[in-house]
């Protein structure tokens, strides 16, 4: 047994679910951090792309992997200091730092005309924000079918493939001039909640989202390959991301466009940041620690407890969808940009478990209960709900051996 309480035997199958992903053709790498009581253990496989430069580079704990929604946690990370720091308060409205989100309408009938509102109940705040409770957000439907799904599917594709994407500024007024879909406080509507906070930490802090998280939480924590985007140094260590084409099961590069150095578009709070496995592993660690690695802090034990809290309530879930199940939510409550598990549901982590995931099949989990985190890492668009994820964690959980 090793001295995280690991079989060693066991944990060899870690690096067997990875090589048979990559062996299968599924990615061409793969990336995977279990950590347990301190011990620390790292497994890669394949490297950063099927062919190209990148056919020839190893994956590693190093290698640069968009994290899409992972950004969400870091972010909420970002704007939890400047509570600690009485710049802010959860509770108060955002209208002076954000006042086109100030005496927004709602629609009477979520599925019913954009001109037939009622006013706000209350005004939105930082902790609606946080929790995904602002009262808009994604919303699944065919095209045609609901108003205000058409609306705001066309505000988050900004100006069109050929125009510039839209400024946080810009999206920000086109959002306030749409009714709200539910009062503020109702209903878990997951994305625009935490794209919002980012402009709230950038007006609050008077520099951009970009500064503010790198001063606040990446350089405190040495994450220093985390960023909005891609520098020209890092670039040789950036693993090729795999979307879907137009043929059915065709897999195509993902364009670097969204990723390379340049000002921010709305969607950075959301889905921005490129990072990589020891970043991410810097950052879980101070969380499970109580705010602190390194002997450095960057959140107070309070604040880390109240951002991985469960805070919707049984009739707030019971009234949430999106792309899970209906049942999801008999399982998982949300924190502050990110996932509490609320039972354990199979073999990986305990209830009480937190993180979030990332469109490219990224994701992050903190287990108090086991003191352990683990981290995986491919870049291949599939969902939130990967077999490559769950066979992943089922072989870190069974080599648990204490």
């Amino acid at each position: 047994m090793t001295r995280s309480g690991f079989s060693e035997k066991r944990l060899t199958r870690v690096r067997d679910v990875l090589k048979r992903r990559v062996d299968a053709g599924y990615s061409p790498g793969a990336a995977a951090v279990v950590a347990r009581h301190g011990e620390v253990h790292i497994e890669a496989a394949g490297n950063l792309a099927f062919e190209g430069a990148g056919a020839s580079r190893p994956m590693a704990a190093d290698s640069i992997c968009r994290i899409s929604s992972m950004t969400k946690s870091i972010v909420a990370a970002c704007a939890m200091t400047l509570v600690e720091d009485c710049t802010v308060r959860l509770n108060d409205p955002v209208d002076a730092l954000l006042p086109e989100l100030a005496n927004m309408t709602v629609l009477a009938d979520p599925n019913g005309p954009l001109d037939d509102t009622v006013p706000m109940k209350r005004p939105i705040t930082l902790r609606d924000l946080l929790t995904c409770r602002l009262g808009t957000g994604t919303i699944l439907a065919e095209p045609g079918t609901v108003p205000i799904c058409d609306a705001l599917n066309d505000l988050d594709r900004g100006d069109g493939p050929e125009k510039a994407a839209l400024s946080p500024d810009e999206w920000l007024r086109r959002l306030g001039t749409l009714p709200l879909v539910h009062h503020p406080g109702e209903r878990w509507m997951y994305n625009t909640g935490p794209t919002a906070t980012g402009l709230l930490i950038a007006r609050a802090t008077g520099m951009s989202l970009e500064d503010a998280v790198r001063e606040r939480i990446c350089e405190p924590l040495g994450m220093k390959d985390t960023n909005f985007g891609l520098a020209d140094e890092s670039a040789s260590r950036l693993a090729t991301a795999y979307v879907y084409g137009e043929a059915a099961g065709e897999l195509i590069e993902e364009d670097l466009d969204g990723i390379r150095k340049r000002p921010s578009t709305f969607k950075a709070p959301a889905s921005g940041l490129v990072s990589t496995a020891a970043d991410l592993l810097a950052f879980a660690s101070a969380l499970l620690a109580g705010g602190t690695h390194r002997g450095e802090r960057v959140l107070s034990r309070p604040s880390v407890s109240l951002m991985t809290s469960d805070h919707l309530t049984p009739a707030q879930k019971a009234a949430s969808r999106w792309m899970w199940p209906l049942e999801h939510f008999a399982d998982f409550g949300w924190g502050f940009g990110m996932e509490v598990r609320t039972r354990r549901t199979n073999l990986g982590p305990s209830a009480g478990s937190y993180g979030w995931y990332g469109k490219y099949g990224t994701a992050w989990c903190n287990d108090p209960a086991e003191d352990m985190t683990t981290i995986f890492m491919i870049q291949r668009e599939d969902g939130l709900e990967l077999p490559a994820l769950i066979d992943f964690w089922t072989a870190a959980y069974q080599a648990i051996d204490d």
